[in-house]
């Protein structure tokens, strides 16, 4: 299922970063470091062109660092891509971007021309966060809710260092399923976007496959589990999500599950490897030329049926004239 997630607001900040993008230096694209792939816009990358750009994987304390190295080996080499993991928690990692972005831009920095840099990515990863620290003050509005950021500002770091933010924005339709899946148990999309349950057997189908010892040992798992929907029951017998009668509430076990994965209460994970994600993009670009190929089958068949109708049509004008 592909999620359709695109205020009104987003479309305004696609038209606003087309028109300032001939003004950047470079792109400081803030990701969410559990789900590399997933929490970029590709819509971004078509805009900034040969723009360079500083990835950020942001939260890199709930990261697993074993799978984060794996992006950050796919993305060595490239001339316009930078990347590191960061934590706008961590003072050094905040000091550390004037010295990345300076490497990347070198023959910009002074009070004359300075480095004027746009801070990007798609909501509820961090953005205003990463301002309110390199600024030393709080100018930007933070939440847990995505989109909070609706307005553009360009803001003074240094003499030499200048921020551009942008709006958080979603590309207008999430095309791959699982990619949508990620970006909701991680809490990119919003909580309506997606059922509340679906997106916790989501995320408990993948904690099962890849990080069960973890799971196990969050929950106090005596016996090893495989059934995303009997472990959500387990998971909300155990923490009290229970109604009258001792059923459990489903909802609130998902809100329970959900809470601990995004705050790393279950431990340190990453949803997705660059192999993975090649997988699935092959998937989607098959679904895509399936779909096209069955529409201009369907074209091709309705061709002859347009024409038996026009010839029909043509008959009775014929006859029509006759009769005059």
């Amino acid at each position: 299922m592909g999620v359709q997630w695109y205020p009104g607001h987003m479309n305004k900040a696609r038209r606003e970063i087309e028109e300032v993008m001939t003004q950047v230096d470079i792109v400081i694209e803030v990701l969410d470091a559990r789900i590399p792939d997933s929490s970029q816009n590709p819509m971004l990358n078509t805009l900034r062109g040969d723009v360079p750009v500083l990835r950020l994987l942001n939260k890199k304390d709930l990261a697993d660092k074993a799978r984060l190295d794996l992006w950050l080996a796919h993305w060595r080499g490239s001339e316009t891509v930078l990347a590191h993991p960061f934590s706008t928690l961590e003072k050094n990692d905040v000091v550390k971007i004037s010295q990345w972005v300076a490497q990347m831009v070198p023959h910009r920095g002074s009070a004359e021309k300075p480095i004027r840099a746009m801070i990007a990515g798609i909501p509820n990863v961090g953005k205003s966060s990463l301002m309110n620290a390199l600024l030393g003050r709080r100018v930007a509005k933070v939440g847990d809710e995505p989109a909070v950021t609706k307005a553009q500002q360009k803001l003074k770091v240094t003499d030499g260092f200048q921020l551009l933010d942008t709006p958080g924005i979603l590309w207008p339709k999430i095309e791959n399923p699982d990619a949508s899946y990620r970006l909701a148990v991680t809490g990119a999309v919003r909580d309506t976007a997606i059922d509340y349950e679906d997106v916790a057997l989501a995320g408990l189908k993948f904690f099962i496959s890849d990080y069960l010892e973890a799971l196990m040992a969050r929950y106090k798992l005596k016996d090893v589990v495989s059934d995303p929907f009997e472990t959500l029951k387990i998971i909300g017998s155990k923490r009290g999500a229970l109604r009258s009668g001792g059923k459990v509430d489903m909802h609130k076990a998902a809100e329970v599950f959900l809470n601990d994965v995004r705050t790393g209460a279950i431990g340190p994970y990453v949803m997705e490897t660059p192999e993975m994600i090649a997988h699935e993009e092959a998937l989607v670009e098959e679904a895509k030329a399936k779909k096209e190929a069955e529409r201009l089958a369907r074209l091709a068949a309705a061709v002859p049926q347009r024409q038996q109708a026009n010839n029909q049509e043509y008959r009775r004008q014929q006859q029509h004239e006759e009769k005059e």
